[in-house]
């Protein structure tokens, strides 16, 4: 069995380490600083108390960092001034380079990068952990958690590419939801808020899913990215965020050169949107 430190039982974390302690495994948990409310979770979770870091270090094989993304550096430098040097499961939603300056920082420690999809592991939801790294610190993460409602993934030996994904799911995941919510916003204010409900029924439902009609959408970006700046237009004089829609616009300048293009593959108008194209029009057609 394998001797865990989770930092921290948070509202992500606690479920998580809950299906290893379910699994035989001893989870850690550190108390010194922590809430009630962290407490009450630690509990419920089967969680051990340490009171502090050190100690539970000092016992740990590995250590699952689940924490807001902008306490994920600080988090990994405070086991790194401990001389920790197990495996260190890195599973916060960060990007590939910050990924890395928690790698320099944590030296000796092997890094798995981590990435969690979907729900809190509870109440019969189910979580997906992917992972990106060595095989044999993939295994060790797949033992922990076998059987259980955290479902691990493989997402290759190539460390970044877990943290990638979160980046990529992430970005559009919670972009969407804000942009449905300006969307419903505007709408409310003209008093067509049921009427956007009822066209937004009609839309395609797995857009993330299907990469087969991006090449139409860089064809027709021409026309839609000044559609975009009389939607940022609108959302102004309603004093709603538009920065969102400026961006829209703003990237689909960058497909400019594939004006009414039917002959890409999804790939190559994929690869247009990079920035380091920085004249479209010099592609050749």
């Amino acid at each position: 069995m394998t001797t865990i430190t989770l930092l921290h039982p948070g509202a992500m974390g606690a479920p998580f380490a809950s299906w290893a302690v379910a699994n035989g495994h001893t989870v850690l948990w550190v108390s010194e600083g922590r809430s009630p409310a962290t407490r009450d979770r630690a509990d419920k979770a089967g969680l051990t108390e340490r009171p502090d870091l050190a100690g539970a270090l000092g016992e740990s094989e590995v250590v699952l960092s689940v924490c807001p993304p902008h306490a994920a550096e600080d988090v990994a430098r405070s086991v790194a001034e401990h001389g920790y040097t197990g495996l260190y499961v890195e599973a916060n939603a960060i990007s590939p380079a910050r990924l890395d300056a928690i790698g320099s920082l944590l030296g000796p420690s092997a890094v798995l990068d981590g990435a969690i999809i979907g729900p809190p592991p509870a109440d019969g939801k189910e979580a997906r952990l992917y992972l990106a790294g060595a095989e044999e610190h993939q295994e060790l993460a797949r033992d922990i958690f076998e059987g259980t409602a955290v479902k691990v993934r493989d997402a290759g030996p190539r460390v970044g590419a877990a943290s990638a994904l979160k980046m990529a799911f992430g970005g559009y995941q919670k972009a969407a939801r804000m942009l449905a919510a300006v969307a419903h916003a505007l709408a409310d204010d003209h008093g067509v808020g049921d009427l956007l409900a009822e066209e937004a029924r009609t839309m395609p439902a797995a857009i993330l899913a299907d990469r087969g009609y991006i090449p139409s959408v860089a064809a027709r970006a021409w026309r839609w990215a000044p559609e975009m700046r009389e939607v940022a237009e609108t959302l102004e004089a309603a004093h709603l965020p538009a920065h969102l829609a400026h961006a829209a616009a703003e990237t689909m300048r960058l497909w400019d050169a594939d004006k009414d293009r039917t002959d890409l593959t999804p790939s190559e108008a994929l690869a247009h949107l990079h920035d380091s194209v920085t004249d479209p029009s010099t592609r050749p057609r």
